[in-house]
């Protein structure tokens, strides 16, 4: 048996070194101290590269202060109650984020998505949780 990290989620990511904007958003949305804690969470987390596909002043005007319930709400899509491996979120086909709306997860011959975001890698554990690594940020459906 493979036991999980010790470090919880962000601190994974700060690690990996490619969620700069992905940790700064969260910060941003004082989601950090959540994502911290006991859990468990599965994190659909997107690289900075993913990130760098927004619009930098979109990207920007999210960051703000004043839009912290819009960002947490955009982060909160990316995160799913419970410790979901790849084979399991696969073979479930969707599942229910912490914003409330659910996600599409497939599997096709060009690879695994999470809505229409490439699952890059997959996996990555932590003390409270995983990480699915996505090349797209992933936003939720206009209410």
């Amino acid at each position: 048996m493979i036991l999980p990290a010790s470090d919880p989620i962000p601190a994974v990511a700060d690690k990996a070194g490619k969620f700069k904007t992905l940790l700064a958003a969260v910060k941003a949305s004082g989601l950090a101290e959540a994502l911290s804690g006991e859990g468990p969470f599965t994190v659909f987390a997107p690289t900075d590269e993913a990130f760098a596909k927004i619009p930098s002043a979109t990207l920007n005007d999210l960051l703000k202060p004043e839009n912290k319930e819009k960002l947490a709400t955009i982060l909160k899509y990316h995160v799913v109650s419970g410790r979901v491996y790849s084979e399991a979120a696969v073979a479930a086909k969707s599942a229910n984020t912490l914003q409330g709306a659910a996600v599409a997860i497939k599997a096709t011959d060009k690879g695994a998505f999470v809505n229409d975001a490439k699952i890059i890698a997959t996996d990555v554990d932590a003390s409270n949780g995983v990480i699915h690594i996505i090349d797209s940020v992933i936003m939720p459906p206009a209410k």
